[in-house]
């Protein structure tokens, strides 16, 4: 039996499941593939809430006798925008120039399967370790984060797991692999703004209410304040407009409303 004891191998796995959030795309099946020769138990539970979409995400755990380590992640990534844009495809884990390519090669696929090959190497060289180790993946970590990581805790304490050391393989490094080992983050706030007008012809202005202007006149207010200069820790806290939205596909008519969305990273100062 071949075990998955190569992280480039196991992450071009990874990368060729278009596992966009929320979709699951394969990627924890893929994972399911890889943990149970190494002696894991998989399972896949999925979560719920009104107004979200439903999560799939993975617990899988190798059981030992000593200290349980878990490792925490998610398999899911953003959109590729524009796929004609790309130098690769973004699903395809080509190889050019010693790098690979693709969505989530680096948030946070390489992650995974680098611990993935840690623990195959580790089976194969010494039969494992003699503690439990554990995976938490979510595959809702760059959609709400509503049914992902907090539930999949809540859900594997339920069923009686308890950890000793966690890693997250999240890409902290700022320069190079291995340079930073990070034991915080900041917090994340988003938030919508919506602007009420009046729908009309662009050839009538004076008949409807353009609420484009107020909405412009918001998000240049939010983009001004200096919120703080930062922590011991942390990086200054900053607020970042990530979409304006009129709901409009017309060139000639005024919208009847528009709306913005936001995204604050807060540090410990609040």
């Amino acid at each position: 039996m071949t075990l998955p004891t190569d992280p480039a191998a196991n992450l071009a796995a990874l990368i060729r499941c278009p596992s966009v959030t929320p979709a699951e795309g394969g990627a924890l099946a893929a994972l399911g593939d890889m943990l149970k020769p190494l002696g894991f138990s998989v399972e896949r539970p999925v979560f719920s809430e009104d107004g979200t979409p439903d999560i799939e995400n993975l617990y899988a755990r190798r059981s030992g006798n000593g200290p349980h380590l878990m490792f925490a992640g998610h398999t899911d990534v953003v959109p590729v925008g524009d796929e004609s844009a790309w130098t690769h495809p973004p699903f395809a884990a080509e190889i050019a120039k010693g790098e690979m390519y693709g969505r989530g090669a680096v948030d946070m696929k390489g992650g995974i399967a680098c611990f993935i090959a840690a623990v195959a190497r580790h089976v194969e060289k010494n039969g494992g370790p003699k503690g439990s180790v554990s995976l938490l993946i979510t595959g809702d970590e760059e959609g709400p984060a509503i049914n992902g990581t907090t539930k999949l805790l809540d859900w594997a304490a339920a069923k009686g797991e308890k950890w000793d050391a966690s890693i997250v393989g999240e890409p902290t490094n700022p320069d190079a692999l291995g340079d930073m080992i990070k034991i915080g983050r900041r917090g994340s706030l988003s938030g919508t703004v919506t602007v009420n007008g009046r729908q009309g012809h662009a050839a009538y202005p004076q008949l409807a209410d353009n609420p484009v202007r107020g909405l412009m006149s918001l998000v240049d207010a939010l983009l001004h304040p200096v919120f703080d200069k930062g922590t011991k820790d942390f990086q200054p806290t900053n607020l970042e407009v990530t979409s304006i939205d009129v709901g409009n596909p017309a060139t000639n008519v005024i919208p009847a409303k528009a709306t913005a969305t936001f995204n604050i990273r807060f540090n410990d100062t609040w």
